[in-house]
C-alpha cells in the first residue's frame, strides 16, 4: 500500500472544511466524534487490489533482470480487443500520483488509478505450456471475455 493511506488523501483533498460540514448533518455525539482525533475510529487497512502467485513473482523477478534500474511492473488497462479492456504491463522507473502500489513474494506491482476499479480481487498468475507462456489474470469482476482471451469487460 502507499505510504499516504486513502483517508490521508481524503483529508488532504477536502480538509477539515468537510469535517465542518459533516457535523452539521449528524447528532451531537457524531459531531463531536468527527472533531475530536482521539475519539475517531481507526478503520482496518484495505487488503491489496491485486494479489500475485508465486510463479507470476518469479517471472517479474526474472524480467526486472532485464531492467535492473526499474523499481517494478506498471499494471494498466486500455480500451482494445473484441469485449472492450486489456491489460497492459510495463516497466516502472517511479511511482506516479496515486498509483496503488502492490508489494507482494518480494515484487512491486505499480496499479494506474484507471485500472484500479477494473483489477480489484484480480490474481495474478504465469502460466507456461508447450506452446506459450503469458501472465494470466483471474478476474472476479469480468463479466465476460472475447474467444481469443485478449479482452474482458466489467
Amino acid at each position: 500500500m502507499s505510504s499516504m493511506s486513502r483517508r490521508s488523501r481524503f483529508l488532504a483533498l477536502y480538509g477539515s472544511a468537510t469535517r465542518s460540514k459533516l457535523s452539521q448533518y449528524y447528532s451531537v455525539s457524531s459531531s463531536t466524534a468527527i472533531k475530536s482525533p482521539k475519539n475517531e475510529r481507526w478503520r482496518r487497512e484495505l487488503p491489496p487490489p491485486l494479489k500475485i502467485t508465486n510463479a507470476a513473482a518469479d517471472r517479474i523477478r526474472e524480467l526486472m533482470k532485464n531492467k535492473p534500474e526499474a523499481l517494478g511492473i506498471r499494471l494498466g488497462v486500455r480500451t482494445r480487443g473484441c469485449n472492450g479492456l486489456s491489460y497492459t504491463m510495463n516497466y516502472a522507473d517511479r511511482k506516479a500520483p496515486l498509483e496503488e502500489e502492490v508489494k507482494d513474494k518480494g515484487v512491486c506491482v505499480f496499479v494506474e488509478p484507471k485500472a484500479l476499479f477494473h483489477v480489484v480481487g484480480t490474481t495474478m498468475d504465469f502460466h507456461t505450456s508447450p506452446l506459450a507462456s503469458e501472465f494470466v489474470f483471474e478476474n472476479p469482476n469480468a463479466k465476460g471475455s472475447c474467444g481469443c482471451g485478449e479482452s474482458f469487460n466489467v
